[in-house]
């Protein structure tokens, strides 16, 4: 089955009107070879598709030498370079290409943002477009499913989580099966293969302590412990996890030091699935004490697809005070602040007096019957 992508339009209108180099980030198998060939086609255009492991293209696109370049991409109206961040100095070669082939449309694919925008960022200064290609938002399912299927769905999406081969694949043992394949080595291979890593394993140690306490401050500190590792190591590899896009952070939210934290942080995964294989629980919600903590983690990453895809400018955050109150999800946009609770079956919960009397009202609780609202 084929599922729409949010930003093919966007990505097929800056190819026609834009002769900028098209960049699609995102976590590996989340669809970006397939959305990019899917705009290719559209577009009718006549591709040289290169993928980065191929040494032949490799040596050539990382030669600096335009006349190598212009012999690689003649007769061709576009390059589709998929997995770029495998090709040293891309950054550079792409802007030889972008200068002295204005004409040549450039498509390029990263899994590992960390890897690729270090290398073109600033070669491809005011020359280039990006994009971020997540694993399938809600959004997206939408467009398939009305809102009673979506709701039908729900269960399997926290449990299982939303790459697109999960959703295609009927068999919740193929599922598994599948989420253990990613969740070995392959979602981060490049860090482990690029990035020098000394103690490979230690990573995937450290997702599992993650996945643990998804909803919960994480103290570096701790985490460094148990792993055996130092601070500035862990950092580090918090880091990395984040820009291969298999992690992000939440900061706590705070205006008054003395009374509320600031320093800490919480951590999610951008997939359900990938925490949940992590712990190896891939058990019916009925059977879990985990069930808030995966829909927070749930509602929290299909928000942040939903603001990414449409380019809005926001901040976010978790609130809570030293007394232990708290506020799961805090957003801040065009000077207004909204807090969320997040409930999967309870519909109500009190504002804090503390957060209402400090910084407002807008406080709402998002649970399993009115979701899709803050999601779509």
């Amino acid at each position: 089955m084929l599922i729409p992508r949010i930003i093919s339009e966007s990505i097929s209108r800056d190819l026609k009107n834009t002769n900028k180099v098209i960049i699609i980030y995102g976590p590996r198998q989340s669809g970006k070879t397939t959305l990019s060939k899917q705009v290719i086609e559209q577009s009718g255009l006549k591709t040289l598709s290169v993928n980065g492991d191929q040494m032949k293209y490799v040596d050539v696109l990382s030669s600096r030498d335009l006349n190598k370049l212009k012999s690689l991409v003649q007769g061709y109206e576009l390059l589709f370079i998929d997995e770029g961040q495998r090709i040293p100095d891309i950054g550079i070669n792409l802007k030889i290409l972008h200068d002295e082939i204005p004409e040549l449309k450039i498509v390029v694919t990263g899994s590992s943002s960390f890897l690729l925008s270090g290398k073109i960022t600033e070669s491809l200064a005011g020359r280039k477009k990006t994009y971020t290609l997540f694993p399938i938002a809600i959004k997206e399912l939408s467009e398939l499913y009305n809102p009673f299927e979506i709701n039908e769905q729900l269960e399997e999406r926290i449990i299982y989580g939303q790459y697109p081969e999960i959703i295609n694949l009927t068999g919740f043992s193929e599922k598994e099966e599948y989420l253990n394949d990613i969740s070995s080595s392959y979602i981060y291979k490049d860090i482990i293969e690029l990035e020098n890593i000394k103690f490979p394993l230690k990573i995937r140690d450290l997702l599992r302590l993650l996945s643990y306490q998804i909803g919960s401050q994480v103290s570096i500190h701790e985490l460094g412990k148990q792993l055996g590792l130092n601070r500035e190591t862990v950092e580090r590899y918090l880091y990395l996890l984040e820009q291969a896009f298999i992690i992000f952070r939440l900061p706590a939210f705070s205006k008054n030091p003395r009374k509320e934290i600031r320093k800490s942080h919480k951590f999610y995964f951008y997939d359900n699935g990938i925490r949940n294989i992590l712990i190896n629980n891939l058990n019916p919600l009925n059977l879990r004490n985990d069930t808030g903590a995966l829909w927070e983690n749930f509602l929290i990453t299909e928000r942040l697809k939903k603001m990414s895809y449409n380019r809005v400018n926001f901040s976010s955050y978790f609130w809570r005070t030293y007394s232990g109150t708290e506020i799961d999800y805090i957003e801040e946009m065009q000077g207004k602040r909204f807090a969320y609770e997040f409930k999967f079956k309870q519909s109500k919960a009190k504002i804090p007096k503390s957060w209402k009397e400090q910084y407002g009202s807008d406080f709402m609780v998002i649970n399993n019957e009115n979701y899709l609202d803050f999601v779509l």
